[in-house]
């Protein structure tokens, strides 16, 4: 993806930063240092065949979560263990303005999901949305840079007029299990009339234990979108 004018000035004064280390990097094309790239634990095989989580026995099929609880979106592929690196690199990434992550980011789940993207044969990416006040305040919502970043490379639309939050609600890493259903219960709406789409995936940085995604994968459904599925970041362990 070339730059624009602009970006290469905004690139001489604020000069991109690692996602893990925080330090100026010249890497412009993985924007990532090479040892801290090394550092990150890639979801691998055995995981969990609903949510993508890494699971111990590939002869259980799903992880606790989904054996447990009933979800309704079809699958979930997520890049990254949500582990004390991405809590820091997730974390600056949201509260303190480093924006270029969603670049990493993004790059990364186009390369490594692009086909099962493809393979979906999806009508649209839609970034799971922040309140109205919340994105005021924080200038951005992270999952809709990810989106975009991700539509860019594989040629997928990225949909930001579909479904948004309509209540404020606590942060979900305050709460239990229980809780986070509480306070997402009826928190997203859909905007408009969305009878032309009927596949989508949902983008967002971290999946949990799935009460967002479930939560926007409801009120989707409800709506005639008949497949829903989620590309996440990072993602908790599913053991």
């Amino acid at each position: 993806m070339e730059k624009s004018v602009v970006e290469e000035l905004l690139d001489l004064i604020y000069p991109p930063r690692c996602p893990i280390c925080g330090n100026i990097t010249d890497d412009k094309i993985n924007y990532v240092c090479k040892t801290c790239k090394n550092k990150l634990h890639s979801i691998k095989e055995p995981r969990c065949m609903k949510c993508s989580k890494p699971i111990l026995n590939e002869e259980t099929e799903y992880c606790y979560d989904c054996e447990k609880r009933l979800f309704h979106y079809d699958r979930g592929m997520a890049l990254w263990i949500y582990d004390d690196i991405m809590k820091k690199s997730i974390g600056d990434f949201k509260y303190h303005g480093r924006k270029e992550y969603s670049k990493f980011y993004g790059k990364a789940l186009a390369e490594e999901y692009g086909n099962w993207v493809q393979s979906i044969d999806a009508d649209a990416l839609i970034p799971v949305p922040l309140h109205k006040q919340k994105q005021k305040a924080r200038g951005y919502n992270q999952a809709e840079l990810i989106a975009k970043e991700v539509g860019a490379r594989i040629k997928v639309p990225v949909r930001t007029d579909i479904l948004y939050r309509q209540h404020y609600t606590m942060p979900q890493k305050e709460l239990n299990d229980v809780e986070r259903r509480k306070n997402l219960a009826r928190a997203f709406q859909v905007k408009k009339d969305i009878f032309f789409l009927k596949k989508i995936i949902l983008v967002d940085d971290i999946y949990t234990t799935g009460s967002t995604i479930e939560a926007c994968t409801n009120v989707l459904l409800e709506h005639g979108i008949q497949q829903v599925y989620f590309l996440s970041v990072c993602i908790g362990k599913g053991f």
